[in-house]
């Protein structure tokens, strides 16, 4: 807790957020380079800082002025925390498939359903929940002592291990109408949309703190370590290692720092260079920390070394924000539709097929 009150007191929760409620109006960039250093320094810094901006800048962008009112500023000096509750047991990538479900009586809404690996839940007082309704996907802010609701600590993760990651239970949780975001049948999508376009920026940004760290202890390592009677960076393989792993960070903050100034311009193109940002800075930081684990041999299967921690953790990345393959999926789309290709149904085959436009 000390970390985060101390995150907290430097602004950072609500760096993003309009100043008239507290925040510090700062900029995309400004926000990736903040979650780089994080990454570099802990991953599960990087993650209280990425969910808990995923929903005060969704609740900012999609909520009402009242909501707005009575949240954000809260959020911004950390007097709160907020966490993201999307993904359950039987649902990961696929929205579309929640299976919790949202009841409207009177004036409130009954939720029920189970979300799991929601980061931070173990300290968060408030949980963006998406839904389901008869409309559609819907989202609500929904308050920790909100009667029904349980949070259960899953202990044992591979990485991001102080990320307080849990299961919450929401068993028939009556939250107020005025917690709902959005209009009915459109607004649980678009902050959806909203949340996970700013949630990957930062997960871009952490990938490539970690593939820094994992290149900055490589380096340091190789020099120092001597094999048959000379430096390990003397040695060709090595410095193979050592060159694709510096090339590769700089790749992936150069499309890190593309998208964020993408959507400080609002251009169309911003969400997607976001997607292929966050896709290939998984990749890199998944390469660079194993490749920084051979470096080190045996030493970087040690707790002793850091190359250990930020392996571990980027193996998380490319699962979290949209799996590797999921981008696969969605960034192919995109091109498709880029050059006039449509998915067309041809018997039990998907082919793509070119438009006249």
């Amino acid at each position: 807790m000390a970390t985060i009150k101390r995150v907290a007191a430097e602004g950072y929760l609500g760096m993003t957020l309009p100043r008239r409620y507290g925040g510090g109006e700062a900029s995309w960039s400004a926000l990736a380079q903040l979650a780089e250093a994080f990454g570099w320094a802990c991953s599960a810094a990087r993650s209280l800082l990425t969910v808990h901006s995923m929903v005060a800048h969704t609740i900012e962008r999609c909520g009402s002025d009242e909501q707005r009112a009575c949240w954000l500023p809260r959020l911004a000096c950390g007097e709160q925390l907020a966490a993201f509750a999307l993904s359950e047991p039987e649902v990961g990538s696929d929205a579309n498939a929640v299976a919790t479900s949202a009841r409207s009586e009177g004036d409130d809404y009954v939720l029920s359903g189970t979300k799991k690996w929601t980061t931070f839940a173990e300290t968060a007082d408030v949980f963006l929940v998406f839904a389901q309704e008869p409309s559609g996907l819907a989202a609500f802010v929904v308050e920790r002592s909100t009667p029904g609701l349980e949070v259960d600590p899953i202990r044992g993760l591979l990485g991001v291990r102080a990320g307080g990651t849990c299961t919450v239970r929401l068993n028939g949780c009556r939250v107020p109408r005025a917690n709902r975001l959005g209009r009915p049948g459109m607004g649980g999508r678009f902050a959806l949309t909203t949340a996970l376009v700013h949630g990957r920026l930062t997960v871009a940004a952490g990938c490539v703190g970690l593939a820094q760290a994992a290149l900055e202890a490589s380096a340091r390592y190789t020099s120092e370590r001597h094999q048959f009677g000379q430096p390990l960076m003397s040695f060709q393989l090595v410095r193979r290692l050592i060159t694709d792993m510096s090339v590769q960070t700089e790749a992936a903050r150069g499309l890190t720092q593309r998208a964020a100034r993408l959507l400080e311009a609002t251009q169309p193109d911003g969400p997607t260079a976001t997607a292929q940002a966050k896709y290939y800075a998984a990749i890199v930081a998944a390469k660079a920390t194993a490749d920084a684990v051979q470096l080190h041999g045996g030493s970087g299967c040690s707790s002793e070394h850091s190359v250990q921690r930020v392996f571990c953790d980027a193996k998380v990345m490319e699962l979290i924000e949209g799996t590797n393959e999921i981008h696969q999926i969605t960034l192919a789309q995109d091109v498709y539709r880029r050059h006039g290709a449509v998915l067309q149904t041809n018997g039990n085959a998907n082919v793509f097929g070119k438009t006249d436009a």
